[in-house]
């Protein structure tokens, strides 16, 4: 294959720039740098610049920044304590008790954050010594919390499908609403797992809550309506054909600095030290897509993704033998880089795969995002087990291990999707007509 050293030299160069510590972004450019200049005759330097500024200057990507700043806004709110309140006497009385509050609080906080990292800390910070001083099972607290959290990145806002979707080219707001029946599907499967182990597991014997009249029940809900407020705001507005990906973006950080100023949380150090947590995730980022989007076009002068795809359609693999080798391949990858730079660093080549395929590239969107849901929770850089470590003191492995029955549980929502893939195209087919992107 005469695509073999091309590739070769890729990789020897990726490797040793992430070897040596270069962040990532700036690792792709310098692949995509050594690649144009040896197997191009075209300036490699204003091939970068133009390719660059084509990537940064996309207004689907607007709405990146402004979802990671509501969900820095809301990370310095009381709205855990809040869902805490409000979902607890609800959780109390189901099998498995208030661990369910874990997972539920994350499906909740992931339909206003969009960041695993962010639903998992704002969400942890609160369950965990509830659930603690309840004595309910360390592995059931912590491995539910590392699963549940990775919802973040499937029910809309996701900044991994804007990612997604900037890459290929593809509705955002088409994506999100992909997003989800497969999120509350996978989160259904969670509690399952939860309320199967309360029967079978002997160590399951959390103290019990007081009873509560359904009009006590009711009178704490009252706690869960300004994030439900803002749940509508932002997902209900795309929904609608009301606003774009980017403009109810726009719509959840102000209704997000409102609920943050009626809670009383929102001052001027809140306020700046969100703008600055949401202006370095966002350059991060933006730092790996100018990258990926410059190696895309350096593969694609040397015609390695179009080689490649054809090499693939040469062995005759049928859909479900390519997708399975896609999922061992975005497991092994996500064992060594983050979810997004996965996603950017592969769709160059996977793309022109799944095309010939016939795949649906929506529904693609959300295969990848559950893939790399386990990235998040696979070691050595399963990204969740960091912050969970440093949340509760724990050894990786026993974290690790911990979350072992969550993987699995997302390994068979993979299967879910292939054998109903409506659960991901239904939503997106049938939303009302409204603003592009």
């Amino acid at each position: 294959m005469e695509q073999m050293i091309p590739i070769a030299i890729f990789l020897f160069v990726l490797f040793l720039l992430l070897g040596s510590g270069v962040w990532v972004g700036l690792a792709l450019m310098g692949v995509a740098y050594v690649g144009m200049e040896l197997f191009t005759s075209r300036p490699a330097g204003d091939a970068m610049i133009t390719k660059v500024w084509a990537s940064s200057s996309s207004w689907t990507l607007t709405a990146l920044p402004l979802f990671i700043w509501m969900g820095e806004i809301l990370y310095r709110t009381r709205l855990s304590e809040d869902m805490f309140r409000g979902l607890s006497p609800w959780m109390a009385r189901l099998p498995g008790g208030l661990v369910h509050t874990n997972i539920v609080g994350c499906t909740v906080f992931a339909a206003v954050s969009g960041s695993s990292a962010a639903t998992l800390t704002t969400v942890g910070k609160m369950s965990i010594p509830e659930l603690r001083k309840r004595n309910y099972p360390e592995t059931m607290v912590i491995g539910t919390l590392a699963g549940a959290a990775t919802l973040g990145l499937m029910i809309p806002p996701s900044l991994t499908l804007i990612v997604y979707g900037v890459t290929i080219n593809e509705s955002v707001t088409k994506l999100f609403m992909a997003g989800v029946f497969p999120g509350l599907v996978l989160a259904l499967m969670f509690m399952g797992y939860v309320a199967v182990m309360s029967f079978v597991s002997k160590g399951f014997n959390p103290d019990p809550e007081p009873k509560m009249s359904v009009m006590e029940k009711l009178k704490n809900s009252r706690f869960l309506i300004p994030v439900i407020c803002l749940i509508l705001v932002v997902i209900g507005s795309m929904y609608m054909g009301i606003a774009t990906a980017t403009e109810a973006a726009a719509f959840g950080v102000i209704g997000s600095l409102i609920l943050a100023a009626t809670q009383g949380s929102l001052s001027w150090s809140s306020f700046s030290e969100s703008l600055m947590g949401a202006v370095r995730t966002s350059a991060m980022i933006a730092l790996i897509l100018a990258g990926a989007s410059f190696l895309s076009l350096s593969m694609g002068f040397t015609g390695i993704p179009r080689g490649l795809a054809d090499l693939i359609a040469s062995w005759e693999l049928s859909r479900f033998e390519l997708l399975m080798a896609l999922l061992v391949f975005y497991i092994i990858l996500g064992m060594f880089l983050d979810g997004i730079s996965s996603v950017v660093l592969t769709m160059a080549v996977v793309e022109p795969m799944i095309r010939a395929q016939g795949i649906d590239i929506i529904w693609f969107g959300i295969f990848i995002v559950v893939v790399v849901e386990m990235a998040q929770i696979t070691p050595p850089i399963g990204f969740n087990l960091f912050v969970l470590q440093g949340m509760t003191g724990h050894e990786m492995n026993f974290i690790a291990k911990a979350a072992i029955p969550m993987f699995l549980i997302m390994v068979v929502m993979v299967f879910v999707l292939i054998a109903f893939p409506e659960l991901a195209t239904w939503l997106p087919d049938n939303i009302r007509k409204g603003p592009a992107g």
